[in-house]
């Protein structure tokens, strides 16, 4: 029986992450961005964002079961060039991991903050493990938690997640982060890879600009990105 629930929760998921279609994940993404930040009490501090080198979101991530581990979604990284200025984005998967939740398809939106060279670099590639590939610590919570805290000196990628309304740092540990190929060539209309549209070697389509306008007013003054990224 626990086959039967566990075959049926996964069949359910695949469904559910086909029938959502790239343009609309990219709203979603950038709803969950623009929720989060509008309360500067209780969102990510603005100087980590003005510091961090990529962003991931993965708006409502489900658990394929109940009292089974299963987390999976599908989502959008963005990275600055060298100007300090936020490129298009490439579609993403996440999988398994501890997201702190048990519940069968409950959702969870998912925020990720590449602090440095490194982190980013962990995103170039086709995959990769957070805790286990690149060190994830979770991410401190509101306007003035980045001056109090030392997650910023040591962790390659920061995180948080909301669920149930409560957003707070979460460490992640376990997920993989993967390239959407098929995201990437739904949403660009043409065969790209996550490195060719992190790397700002692509235009951003049309549809990209709420979420990259979204960034640039959190995460104004672009040239600190790049003056960051050189300390």
């Amino acid at each position: 029986m626990r086959f039967v629930t566990l075959a049926v929760g996964f069949v359910a998921a695949a469904t559910m992450m086909t029938a959502e279609t790239a343009q609309e994940r990219l709203k979603n993404a950038t709803a969950v961005l623009n929720e989060i930040m509008s309360t500067p009490d209780k969102g990510i501090p603005r100087e980590l964002f003005e510091k961090s080198r990529c962003v991931v979101i993965i708006p409502g991530m489900k658990s394929g079961a109940i009292g089974i581990g299963g987390k999976y979604g599908r989502g959008y990284a963005l990275c600055r060039n060298q100007a300090g200025h936020w490129g298009g984005p490439a579609a993403m998967r996440v999988e398994g991991g501890s997201f702190g939740f048990q519940i069968g398809g409950q959702s969870t939106d998912v925020v990720m903050l590449m602090m440095n060279d490194r982190g980013m670099h962990h995103l170039l590639a086709s995959k990769f493990t957070l805790g286990g590939d690149a060190s994830v610590a979770a991410g401190p919570v509101g306007r003035d938690a980045a001056a109090n805290t030392d997650a910023t000196m040591g962790a390659e990628i920061l995180s948080w997640s909301r669920a149930r309304g409560v957003f707070a740092g979460v460490s992640l540990q376990g997920a993989t982060l993967r390239n959407d190929d098929e995201g990437n060539n739904e949403l660009y209309k043409k065969n790209l890879n996550s490195k060719e549209i992190l790397t700002g070697n692509v235009t951003p389509p049309p549809e990209a600009q709420p979420l990259i306008a979204a960034l640039n007013r959190y995460s104004h003054a672009a040239g600190k990105g790049e003056r960051a990224r050189k300390k």
